[in-house]
């Protein structure tokens, strides 16, 4: 549960269950060695509704959601993808949204739980998310992971024919769900991501090893037993994390370009 949040979102007594085993049906995956020319990509229809009742011009976007365990292998394979479309496209990262801890000591903030989805804003995330599909830009919150609060300071980014939203639980609300066109969930082994994560949080959110290490065992790898792996039934398109990166790419490039064919 996530520790000391008095967000309205917050709900510290949730039972710890899979917000990915839910009502909604499972839908066939595919591997990442065939393009599953038959397997259906669901379409939400909502987009231009929900731009009609705004009193905007939306922008016909294919949402592309990417989920997977902690250092599975996401970013690289989004760099990728942003990098061949020819238009780019706007990502929103879930990493960008947690919840502000201003109001928490360093030592409380030390035992949040950053891998359950109550740790995540996920309405401020969908907010904009709904704002990039009517047209209009999207200011994203811009978080210090090494102190575990919001910086006051912001990115804007603008509405492109693709956006991807991109994290570990993208797939464990159901409000986001309903707006991709695709889905896809990169796999890889709990030592693999450890070793990753290892260096990108020593490197880049000046964390300690040991603190990696005991994070990853408290919370990373129970949580994602509970709330990530489960979610992998919930997308369209599974690739392996550690897999030929080209080849990944290729058949995510074939799979979006299907998509927004009938976005």
């Amino acid at each position: 549960m996530l520790l000391g949040c008095d967000s309205p979102n917050c709900q510290p007594n949730r039972p710890i269950t899979s917000a990915c085993r839910s009502t909604v049906p499972t839908r066939p995956t595919t591997t990442g060695t065939d393009l599953g020319a038959d397997s259906p990509v669901d379409i939400p229809g909502g987009a231009s509704g929900r731009s009609a009742l705004l009193g905007c011009r939306p922008v016909r976007s294919t949402v592309v959601g990417v989920v997977g365990g902690s250092q599975a292998g996401k970013t690289t394979l989004v760099n990728g993808l942003v990098g061949s479309l020819p238009d780019g496209a706007t990502v929103l990262s879930f990493d960008d949204y947690y919840h502000d801890l201003a109001h928490l000591s360093p030592e409380e903030r030390a035992v949040v739980n950053f891998d359950h989805p109550d740790s995540l804003d996920d309405d401020l995330l969908l907010s904009h998310l709904d704002d990039l599909l009517a047209g209009r830009p999207a200011d994203v919150p811009v978080y210090d992971f090494a102190t575990h609060t919001r910086t006051g300071r912001s990115r804007r980014v603008e509405p492109r024919p693709v956006v991807i939203v991109d994290g570990i639980l993208v797939l464990a609300f159901p409000a986001i769900r309903e707006r991709l066109h695709l889905s896809v969930f990169v796999d890889a082994p709990a030592e693999v991501r450890l070793a990753r994560r290892l260096d990108r949080d020593v490197r880049e959110r000046g964390r300690t090893p040991e603190g990696v290490r005991a994070q990853f065992a408290a919370t990373v790898a129970p949580m994602h037993e509970v709330h990530v792996l489960p979610c992998r039934d919930l997308a369209d398109l599974t690739l392996d994390g550690q897999g030929d990166r080209t080849a990944n790419l290729a058949i995510l490039l074939a799979r979006v370009e299907r998509a927004g064919t009938v976005a």
